[in-house]
């Protein structure tokens, strides 16, 4: 029942009005909800100053509020430390309940608790609400209470458990939005420190309108998605994750989405989403994988860390071409397609001896769908110190790789100028080409194009010996 009270809903991950759990327990309970949204300096404050993820929450939050407006409220913008800033304005508003979506990454937590504390000391009651997961927290263990450290019982447990009830949408009632007060104001990009980046002329829109119209382009691919996802040439995966990341799309809507085929593309989509989960779950069970390895046998390992190799991954300059137009792709746009992340990941590790900690805080600093759990989670897969992993003595090579899923080069083209016209025969290796055959295509090896930073075959095996020195018991891989 509604009661003649008023809350404050502050939008965090969830930039979207439809479908939002939290949004809609507010409604719900109260006659007034404002809406807020807080830049948080916490956040923000160590980021450059071109960041397409701060520009992709900002376009997101002028399309939100805009939208509320139409439905007779609005949404309160602040650039402020939001620990401080919620309590002192949930005061100012005389509002009785902050309502919001939950978070699972452990600053988010920590946040969380100083706000609920702070609140209280003012008679301000804060829910939290499930809305960025199927399954949270304890929901889904195994049958003994535990948590889950293997993917496949994991989702095999999280698909019987799942009901209409879980994926249901969240249907707000918006009439009762209170517009907000003056003086909160959407600030500029650049009076918080920000410039404009290259974000939509890469094409991507922001927003619920874009994931509306992101989704709508993959729905016709999906079928196909258990073909074509591997391959980073082609237009087979959903590009909905930074709409995941930042809530710009409810998970229900995608999986409902992907229940409703029962093809093998959507249950793979589907397969994807929960690992999506299973990675939440991780961090929430395990928090100790943010700094440390998930098999503590595995912080014992210990890597070249050779700098410039560092540098020249970061580059894209290993003179390997499908590693290097991976990396260059990801600096260039802030999008790595998954197969390339496993590869990319698994060369700095693997070939080039680098602590994959540093790896992870490259790829956390550049990807606009970052987000912890799964950049850990992939980082820890691909350097097997993680939950489920790569075996360790299982090392991808790169040039197999690009045989396989780039075949002809066409991605490697587009993102390492330099092979443009090297011929089909000899992209993946481009060293292997005669001097005659290096001049006539324009790419000279070692002046034009780097020459291979290490050899894959002696790589592996210095790291087949890295591992082995630390490798686990039997019975406790």
């Amino acid at each position: 029942m509604i009661s003649n009270t008023t809350a404050l809903f502050w939008f965090r991950r969830d930039l979207r009005h439809e479908d939002n759990v939290g949004l809609m327990q507010a409604l719900k309970a109260h006659g007034r909800v404002y809406c807020v949204f807080v830049f948080d300096r916490d956040i923000l404050d160590p980021l450059p100053v071109k960041d397409r993820r701060v520009e992709f929450i900002w376009y997101s939050i002028r399309e939100l509020r805009d939208v509320l407006t139409t439905w007779g409220g609005g949404l309160m913008v602040l650039h402020d430390w939001a620990m401080q800033a919620i309590p002192e304005l949930a005061v100012r508003l005389g509002v009785q309940a902050v309502y919001a979506n939950g978070d699972y990454e452990p600053a988010a937590l920590i946040r969380d608790e100083v706000v609920d504390r702070a609140l209280k000391r003012r008679g301000i009651r804060f829910h939290a609400f499930k809305d960025q997961v199927v399954f949270e927290r304890n929901e889904v263990l195994t049958g003994a209470g535990q948590p889950y450290s293997v993917f496949t019982p994991y989702r095999n447990a999280w698909l019987k458990r799942l009901d209409q009830s879980h994926i249901a949408p969240a249907s707000p009632d918006f009439s009762h939005l209170a517009p907000p007060p003056v003086g909160f104001d959407l600030p500029s990009l650049e009076s918080m420190g920000f410039g404009a980046t290259n974000l939509i002329s890469l094409g991507i829109q922001p927003g619920e309108s874009g994931a509306h119209t992101t989704l709508q382009d993959f729905l016709p691919r999906m079928d196909r998605y258990h073909e074509m996802r591997d391959y980073p040439g082609r237009r087979g995966v959903s590009y909905l994750s930074v709409h995941l990341r930042f809530g710009t799309v409810s998970i229900r809507r995608l999986v409902t989405l992907a229940l409703t085929d029962s093809g093998p593309g959507a249950k793979t989509w589907l397969s994807e989403l929960i690992w999506r989960e299973f990675y939440f779950s991780i961090l929430f069970h395990f928090p100790h994988v943010v700094s440390s390895a998930f098999k503590a046998h595995y912080d014992e390992l210990e890597f070249d860390n050779d700098p410039l190799d560092f540098e020249a991954w970061k580059a894209g300059q290993t003179g390997y071409p499908l590693v290097d137009a991976a990396m260059r792709q990801l600096n260039a746009t802030g999008y790595m397609h998954n197969r390339l992340r496993m590869v990319a990941a698994s060369f700095l590790v693997k070939d080039l001896g680098v602590d994959w900690r540093q790896g992870e805080q490259y790829f956390a600093s550049q990807l606009n769908d970052f987000d912890l759990a799964a950049n850990n989670g992939g980082w820890q897969w691909a350097a097997s110190t993680g939950c489920d992993a790569q075996p360790w003595f299982r090392i991808f090579n790169p040039v197999t790789q690009s045989r396989r899923f780039d075949p002809t080069g066409v991605f490697i083209r587009r993102y390492v100028p330099e092979l443009a016209q090297v011929p089909e025969a000899h992209i993946h290796e481009p060293w292997s080409m005669s001097s005659l055959e290096q001049q006539a295509s324009g790419c000279r090896i070692g002046q034009d194009y780097p020459a291979p930073r290490v050899n894959h075959t002696v790589a592996r095996e210095r790291t087949l010996k890295r591992y082995a020195r630390v490798r686990p018991v039997p019975g406790q891989a």
